[in-house]
């Protein structure tokens, strides 16, 4: 994995730049995997540029052209902040990276700060891992993140787009997001919960209601508590759905419910370990 520090906006010890360039000769990475740049942010962050000017540099690479053209590999937030603060040139460090390693640094830099949303977070990952071949392991390690992380992150990628969406703009949280995974209609229920401003528990509870939902024949047969719970810690534990049907004198079965082919490799690595439950 590349070896790439967080980008550090206005704050922080500066990197010393190579040079300075004229902000037109500079321009973005059309493959950056960030799609999101919060407007009253970057309003502030101008504010300070305007003041202060621009305290850490770009990193950059030559893009070609005549005059030369430089492409952004890390510093995005700063060059659209340094265009609004109308700065006539903008501190650099110039590299001659390949496409391949703009991308991945590109990716890191973004997962490293705290104001990137879940979505684009988990999208990171998975460029990471499809385009690169990291391991959620190895990601974990080098984002300094927990490999239960990194899987969390990338199983909301498992959500519809417009659930997404609403989880990248806040209007759900990712507490409420793990919630509606596993359920049959993502969509119906979140629009639910953003209608009615549901808590997590709330939405918890009526995502395990739209699972399990209660007829005349099955209020007979109730679960007890201790079933309950248990089926709750397996599919915390699993982050899947889990349901066991309990007879006293004749045993049972638990049945577990996945959404995808990596969702099922995930499962069969958890269970081909000894005691994945109280490991994780």
């Amino acid at each position: 994995m590349a070896d790439v520090a967080p980008e550090a906006e206005q704050s922080g010890a500066p990197r010393r730049a190579d040079t300075t360039l004229p902000i037109e000769q500079i321009v973005p990475n059309p493959d950056q995997p960030r799609r999101s740049f919060n407007e009253e942010a970057l309003s502030e962050l101008s504010a300070s540029i305007r003041e202060k000017g621009v305290l850490q540099p770009l990193i950059v690479r030559p893009y070609g052209g005549e005059p030369p053209v430089y492409q952004i590999v890390a510093g995005e937030r700063r060059w659209r902040a340094a265009q609004a603060a109308q700065l006539h040139d903008i501190p650099v460090i110039v590299r001659d990276f390949s496409d391949t390693e703009v991308l991945e640094i590109a990716i890191v830099e973004n997962i490293q700060r705290a104001d990137l949303n879940p979505i684009d977070e988990a999208r990171g990952y998975r460029q990471l891992i499809e385009r690169f071949g990291h391991t959620q392991e190895k990601l974990g390690e080098a984002m300094g993140k927990s490999r239960s992380h990194v899987a969390n992150a990338l199983r909301l990628m498992q959500l519809p787009e417009e659930v997404q969406v609403m989880l990248a703009e806040g209007a759900l949280s990712v507490g409420h997001a793990r919630a509606l995974i596993t359920t049959g209609d993502p969509l119906a229920l979140a629009k639910q919960v953003v209608a009615r401003s549901l808590s997590v528990r709330e939405t918890e509870k009526l995502a395990k209601a739209s699972e399990h939902p209660r007829s005349p024949t099955s209020a007979k047969a109730e679960k007890d508590a201790d079933t309950k719970a248990l089926e709750s810690d397996l599919s915390a534990a699993l982050g899947m759905s889990v349901t066991i049907d309990h007879k006293a004198d004749s045993g049972g079965q638990v049945v577990i419910r996945y959404k995808s082919l990596e969702a099922l490799d995930e499962l069969c690595r958890v269970l081909s370990v000894s005691d994945p439950v109280g490991s994780r």
